[in-house]
């Protein structure tokens, strides 16, 4: 769920990143996917982290 709701957040950042940076939808379409998976990456380790952490 971390990584989900993390990877949702980062696309909206993107997109609102390249449309204030004055980029058409190509643009946005690839800030959105860019820090979608930036974010996604992070979420993922901070899940297994959480895990670790609370399993022990």
């Amino acid at each position: 769920m971390i990584a989900i709701g993390l990877a949702i957040l980062g696309a909206i950042i993107g997109g609102l990143t390249a449309r204030k940076r004055g980029g058409n939808r190509k643009d946005i379409a690839q800030y959105a996917t860019g820090y979608g998976f930036a974010f996604l990456i992070v979420g993922m380790i901070a899940t297994v982290l959480l895990d670790r952490a609370l399993s022990l």
